[in-house]
């Protein structure tokens, strides 16, 4: 299951549909490819990458603007240091976005059974179909980019329904996190609406004639917080749970609204948890015109407990009853499964962990080797950390190393530890600050909910500002001016907590099937990278007891590989250091450290002669070749000389001391297979009449001992022993 040998490095290159991942060896990629990808992907995968060749045509001429500005327009962007760089969107969110524009614009899927054309299976039925109302699901893995992705779709579903006038889109955005650390890292980049405009999302004013900026009028509400809300240019930021409707009585004859009465085979209304605010963004939401729904981490978009797809179909429902229907839906996720595996069938595209590893977009997941895991045991004590006091020591190590590693370059390297109970999370956290004299009091321990989330209820207020804070603490880990360099969990932190500099992993648990947990998203909390900019690989150490280390094993089906590398004391880390300027240092005059790399002259040079330029002569075999070689040669030793000319007899020089002229042939010995071929050359050009000179240059060849030769040894071409 290796990637295909073609698969580009960079994750900018467009790769042809036949290089992409699949989860059969290579043989089998003629046969079986189209059905050991998710149903729907193969066929959309190959449609779109001929609609992307051809130039987008079908397409509206909104969407085919925004396709053009985004990926065919030069765009650069102001770094920290005031330099400008080329900003452009990997290939696997250009993919993501391009796919659902084509749904839409090109083939018009609306419904499933439009998505059911492209099935490549032959057992995708409309029964796996529980929407009545247009979604697409993009797979991406874990650190490749969805909330930009998110980003260039609502604004292309805003300026779609602007500008075209029979678009079915939306200009009002429901954004949708399922937790409360989704939610936190979606307000960092939708904030004052910012992703929008320090991306190229915006067009600039007068591109394609319109005016996109001025044009972009949104209004963002998160939570409960919600502004004036006008009937269109409204993006509603929030958690799940503020979508669910509060104490909603069961529907009855007696109601003065008899809608819900005769609506109800649609199905009862989700009821969830209530805030302590006036504001109902449920029922708000329920009450707009036109809505899109955007889906983060949207795995858990059918989990049971959360009532999450039951609360988008009331919405659904409740604009049914207005003539109208929800516009599109969109979920991102890395996992897109439900509990038992099986992969939601609305997924039209995905970027597998397999390709980001490879294409260094992530991190690089290792392994100790056999002989590092041989030295760890489990130890006969009822104490947790006395249990795995191993590997425990192991993941400290492994962090120390990565840890100076980074520092030189302003980087703080975050060891993670999970545990299986509150219990056992305050003793690790303990040990860890026991046997580590550089984590005392730099260990943050986080009692998650068991499912691996921060709860975001809370009794009293004390309890909450204790919630924000860790919230806080956690979020702000990477940064050098907090003080954790550790983080003890119990389970798992879920997805969303967008934290990039955990370098080591230590897992001191099994995970059971019941937990309905995935080995990508254990992965992923330590895959996302820490530098930008660089496509130099980084890396992550994960260990953990046998049982842990067979549940993270379970991904290689994805395709992924392991590295596996000595750990512990005496073992080297080899990794890529980056280097890079420290352009937040105030104190550093950039300007005045820009030091001029000056180009020099090569010390050493190579001159290659042209054999065509030479005089060719043959020389009769036995003949003195020095005096054969020269126009002015004795006859009897030249046949022929091709070139003609005459000129003044040879005469060599004479070495002191000796009586009559003595030279050396200088001809050079082959010693490599160039020099071989050189030397054939020679031969063929010395057969023919070619004039040498006495120390001719052939590159690739040895120059031959000054030790006399012995009776059978001659230079190659054809001089003899006693006529050197």
């Amino acid at each position: 299951m290796a990637l295909h040998p073609d698969f580009p490095k960079s994750p900018y290159a467009i790769p042809r549909p036949n290089e992409r991942w699949f989860p059969a060896d290579e043989a089998l990629r003629g046969t079986a490819y189209e059905k050991l990808l998710p149903p729907l992907v193969a066929k959309i995968r190959d449609e779109v990458s001929q609609w992307r060749e051809s130039g987008y045509p079908g397409t509206s001429a909104t969407s085919l603007a925004l396709l053009r500005w985004w990926f065919q327009t030069p765009h650069m962007v102001e770094q920290a240091d005031r330099s400008q760089s080329e900003f452009r969107y990997y290939f696997a969110q250009r993919e993501a976005v391009e796919t659902v524009i084509w749904l839409h614009d090109v083939r018009r899927a609306r419904d499933k059974f439009d998505l059911m054309r492209f099935d490549a299976s032959g057992a995708v039925s409309a029964g796996m179909f529980d929407e009545d109302w247009p979604r697409y699901v993009s797979k991406m893995a874990t650190g490749a980019g969805k909330t930009k992705v998110l980003s260039l779709l609502i604004a292309w579903s805003y300026f779609h329904k602007l500008y075209e006038p029979d678009s079915t889109l939306a200009r009002n955005m429901l954004l949708i996190a399922p937790n409360i650390i989704v939610l936190d890292r979606l307000r960092t980049d939708f904030d004052g609406l910012k992703i929008f405009f320090n991306d190229p999302v915006l067009p600039d004013n007068g591109f394609d004639g319109r005016n996109w900026r001025d044009d972009f009028q949104l209004t963002l509400h998160i939570q409960d917080d919600v502004r004036i809300v006008r009937p269109v240019g409204n993006l509603f930021l929030t958690n799940i749970h503020r979508v669910y409707l509060g104490d909603v009585p069961d529907p009855s004859l007696e109601d003065d609204d008899l809608r819900d009465y005769f609506l109800s085979p649609f199905g009862p209304k989700p009821v969830g948890k209530t805030t302590d605010s006036q504001t109902d963004l449920g029922e708000i939401v329920r009450e707009i015109d036109e809505l899109a729904v955007f889906n983060d981490e949207a795995h858990h978009v059918h989990d049971p407990r959360m009532a999450w797809f039951k609360s988008i179909q009331d919405i659904h429902h409740r604009m049914l009853q207005k003539d109208r229907r929800l516009s599109l839906q969109i979920d991102v996720t890395a996992t897109p499964k439900h509990n038992n595996g099986a992969i939601f069938v609305q997924t039209v595209s995905d970027y597998p962990l397999v390709e980001a590893i490879y294409q260094n977009v992530v991190k690089h997941p290792t392994l100790p080797d056999e002989a590092s895991l041989a030295r760890l045991q489990e130890h006969k004590s009822a104490i947790f950390e006395e249990h795995y006091a191993d590997y425990l020591n192991l993941g400290i190590e492994e962090w120390r190393k990565s840890y100076a590693e980074h520092e030189a370059t302003g980087k703080k390297a975050v060891l993670f530890v999970m545990v299986d109970d509150t219990k056992n999370c305050d003793q690790v956290g303990a040990y860890l600050e026991k046997t580590a004299p550089e984590l005392e009091g730099r260990v943050l321990v986080i009692h998650t909910k068991k499912n691996g989330e921060i709860s975001e209820s809370a009794s009293n207020k004390a309890a909450k500002d204790e919630l924000d804070v860790l919230r806080k603490a956690s979020n702000d880990i990477d940064g050098l001016e907090s003080p954790y360099r550790a983080i003890v969990s119990v389970l798992m932190l879920k997805e969303g907590w967008d934290v990039r500099n955990v370098t080591t992993i230590v897992g001191l648990r099994a995970y059971s099937s019941k937990s309905n947990i995935l080995p990508e998203q254990t992965l992923g909390r330590g895959l996302r990278r820490m530098y930008f900019g660089s496509d130099q690989p980084e890396y992550v150490s994960v260990m953990g007891t046998q049982a842990f280390m067979d549940f993270v094993q379970t991904i290689q089906s994805e395709g992924v590989e392991f590295e596996r590398k000595p750990m512990g004391k005496g073992a080297s880390r080899e990794q890529s250091l980056v280097v890079e300027v420290d352009a937040e240092n105030k104190d550093k005059d950039l300007d005045a450290l820009d030091i001029a790399i000056p180009k020099l002259s090569r010390r050493f040079n190579r001159e290659f002669k042209d054999l065509a330029d030479l005089r060719p002569v043959h020389v009769r075999p036995g003949a003195d070749l020095a005096q054969a070689v020269h126009p002015g040669a004795n006859p009897r030793n030249r046949i022929q000389d091709h070139a003609g000319g005459g000129g003044p007899p040879y005469r060599p020089p004479r070495r002191a001391g000796a009586g009559g002229p003595s030279l050396r042939c200088g001809l050079l010995r082959p010693a490599t297979p160039e020099g071989a071929a050189a030397g054939r050359r020679v031969r063929a050009a010395v057969s023919q009449g070619a004039q040498l000179p006495a120390r001719p240059p052939v590159p690739g060849i040895a120059r031959r001992s000054r030790r006399p030769p012995s009776a059978a040894q001659s230079c190659g071409i054809g001089c003899r022993q006693d006529r050197l």
